[in-house]
């Protein structure tokens, strides 16, 4: 499987830029999945639901299925956050791995910057950040700088620079 990630400060747009950007990769008829990494406490269940209660009541898993989809709750109950590659391992084969967040990872990534956050680019500290993705034009980035409502031309770019995930070595 091949990934992209998308880094850029919080308000730069990322998920903005996901919503259009994961529609026009499947008109071109390819599978992308997407992983998010949330920097604060997130839950994806409902209080007083009956998955809710199996892991309040202290389950490892609970795995909620249907005829439409299935959700795998894991509680880390002070284990480890698990690696980027250790959960692209956990998905599904797909063409495209979209990756939101891990800006610090080893995947290639488009960095999404927007003037108005006041924050500084991230792709003069990342060798791995292959293209800047911003409202408008932008001066002195070495790297190619897409407009980021050209959606086409963004997907182009994930598909051109996208790749098989390799974890970074620890020597």
């Amino acid at each position: 499987m091949r990934v992209m990630g998308l880094a850029g400060w919080s308000g730069a747009g990322k998920t903005t830029l996901l919503g259009k950007l994961i529609p026009e990769l499947v008109t071109r008829g390819l599978r992308v999945s997407t992983i998010k990494h949330a920097h604060h406490n997130f839950d994806v269940d409902t209080p007083g639901k009956d998955s809710w209660v199996h892991r309040e009541a202290g389950a490892t898993e609970v795995l909620v299925t249907s005829a439409n989809r299935f959700a795998l709750m894991r509680e880390l109950r002070g284990a480890p956050e698990p690696s980027l590659g250790e959960l692209i391992g956990r998905l599904a084969p797909v063409d495209l791995v979209l990756i939101e967040g891990f800006k610090r990872g080893p995947h290639p990534k488009l960095e999404i910057w927007r003037a108005a956050n006041g924050k500084p680019f991230l792709h003069p500290e990342d060798p791995t950040i292959v293209a800047v993705a911003a409202e408008g034009g932008v001066a002195d980035v070495p790297l190619p700088v897409i407009d980021l409502e050209d959606t086409r031309r963004i997907a182009d770019i994930v598909l051109i620079e996208a790749r098989p995930f390799q974890p970074e070595r620890v020597d």
